[in-house]
């Protein structure tokens, strides 16, 4: 199915929120309503307050330069496999056969929710960890484990942004199917292209992200005019960003915006996305606002594999049946 037109407007800024109250459990109306706006009109927001430890951030952030700094040939021993768990190598293509296929200067580590292969979900599937990885693989889930609960906030606040019962969007999101990655953009000299550098223009599949980025900036956010907006590193904040499944549920209502990364820093760029996906069997489709239904609409666990098939090829994940 196509994805509803958004709301999004022309834009020069992202706003910054504070979410004391919210994350202290106050359902802060000035808040919620703070937050529906930048994610009718911008589709990107900083968070500020937000109750996410930085010795977490630390931990995360030395494991994975540890990581990337080992030989090639050792990293690709846990190469990314059909559910998104290991390492994604450095300069993958995406988008292959498509007017934005390109080379992505990136490489990344991925986990998500330890559990068994399940023939039915084959979103699903246990973490796979380097050799001597024990540091990386307590920093990402303890990392994980707090990621979860700051998305419950979100997930709630965004609901009632909306005018929906507070589970709405919980009811979509539970059981935990969010997967966390870290990002290593390694520095290029005179960078030339888009297609070269970082991380091409697109917009999220899923729910919503919650990114940290360090201080060397390097992310752009697409205004509806077409201009590219920085979104440069505010000092204790992570942004947060909604994709096109939420984009699709509100009915255009809330936007997934377009955005790149471009590292013209000349020195070693981290990040670390926390994307809040879908439970495997829920609907994509619009569930508000005049919503008409689609029996045909993929469900997330079917419109994921669709989606990473295009943009990480290296995965082979299967096309559904």
């Amino acid at each position: 199915m196509g994805i509803p037109l958004s709301r999004r407007l022309d834009f020069t800024e992202i706003p910054i929120i504070d979410l004391t109250k919210l994350v202290a459990g106050n359902e802060d109306q000035a808040t919620i309503d703070a937050l529906g706006s930048a994610c009718r009109d911008v589709g990107f927001v900083y968070i500020q307050n937000h109750g996410f430890p930085q010795y977490l951030i630390d931990d995360f952030l030395t494991a994975s330069r540890d990581f990337f700094a080992r030989p090639m040939a050792e990293k690709k021993t846990v190469v990314l496999d059909q559910r998104l768990r290991g390492y994604l190598p450095l300069r993958y293509r995406s988008y292959e056969g498509e007017d934005n296929a390109a080379t992505s200067n990136q490489e990344g580590y991925w986990m998500g929710a330890d559990r068994s292969l399940d023939p039915q979900n084959k979103l699903d599937g246990p973490n796979v960890w380097p050799e001597n990885g024990e540091a990386l693989r307590n920093a990402m889930e303890a990392y994980y484990e707090t990621a979860c609960i700051l998305s419950g906030v979100l997930q709630r606040a965004f609901s009632l942004a909306l005018g929906m019962e507070p589970e709405f969007l919980a009811n979509l999101f539970n059981p935990v199917q969010s997967l966390l990655k870290v990002n290593h953009y390694p520095p290029q000299v005179n960078p030339m292209s888009v297609s070269n550098i970082g991380v091409v223009p697109h917009s999220d599949e899923g729910g919503f992200t919650i990114l940290w980025q360090d201080d060397n900036g390097g992310l752009e956010i697409e205004s509806k005019s077409g201009e590219w907006v920085e979104a440069p590193p505010v000092p204790g904040t992570f942004i947060v960003n909604l994709g096109n499944a939420m984009q699709i549920w509100t009915n255009g209502e809330f936007s997934s915006t377009p955005h790149r990364v471009i590292n013209r820093s000349g020195v070693d760029r981290y990040s670390i996305p926390f994307f809040v996906y879908a439970r495997w069997d829920a609907p994509i489709k619009p569930l508000m606002n005049g919503a008409v239904d689609d029996p045909d609409a993929d469900i997330s666990e079917v419109y994921q594999r669709k989606y990473w098939n295009r943009i990480f090829p290296i995965a082979n994940v299967p096309l559904p049946e």
